[in-house]
């Protein structure tokens, strides 16, 4: 069935998109709108880019690229950015000309509220190398009980989190130069051919598997 596409059904009331949403909708992104005057139909708006951002960093997505791509593909990206989907190039502008002086501020800040008000842990926000040394009970650590030691080995691991995230798009930016990502764009495209071979043996798979079933039964019996 073809079935219209309605996201404000499809992303639930209390998932985190919306909480990352409506706290951003209350920060006064005035000096934003100063700096950022792309002009055009090529500009986005700045609150739109900022939630887009500070969502994809809490959801440990850190490259513009796959920012970009997640902007095209999931459903809670696309709820948040209203369908917009600027490219990797304007979401790495905005990160790097933009926010370059306030991102820590921004993340380190929504990072507490959402560990005060229980919606995160530290394992949902950070990647390994960037990630909270463990109590003896990772489970029972409890933030709002936390000290300002607490607090600091927060903003400790924002700072290595955004390193990592200028290391990735370096990284990134070496591997594909001015492209996309190769899963999404500028892939080679596939001949129904080769579909047509794939769907084969994924169809002898799954013959294969139904006659060891069958074999089982009857031993059984």
């Amino acid at each position: 069935m073809l079935i219209p596409l309605n996201l404000e059904e499809m992303v639930a009331g209390d998932h985190l998109v919306r909480q990352v949403d409506e706290i951003t909708n209350r920060i006064d992104t005035s000096i934003l709108h100063d700096q950022y005057k792309g002009g055009g139909t090529s500009a986005y708006h700045p609150e739109m880019m900022v939630k887009v951002i500070l969502y994809a960093y809490s959801q440990q997505i850190y490259s513009s690229r796959r920012i970009a791509k997640a902007l095209r593909e999931d459903i809670n990206f696309l709820w948040l950015s209203r369908m917009n989907q600027p490219d990797f190039r304007t979401i790495n502008r905005f990160r790097g000309e933009i926010l370059r002086e306030t991102i820590e501020v921004l993340f380190t800040e929504l990072a507490e509220e959402l560990l005060d008000m229980g919606l995160v842990d530290f394992e949902q926000l950070f990647v390994d190398g960037t990630k909270v040394e463990a109590n003896a009970n990772k489970h029972s650590f409890v933030w709002k009980k936390s000290t300002e030691k607490h607090k600091a080995k927060l903003q400790e691991n924002v700072k290595k989190m955004l390193d990592e995230v200028e290391a990735i798009q370096e990284w990134e930016d070496e591997i594909y130069g001015d492209r996309d990502l190769n899963e999404v764009e500028g892939g080679k495209e596939i001949s129904s051919e080769d579909l047509q071979r794939v769907a084969d043996k994924l169809n002898a798979a799954l013959q294969t598997a139904a006659d060891k079933k069958k074999v089982k039964r009857v031993k059984k019996n």
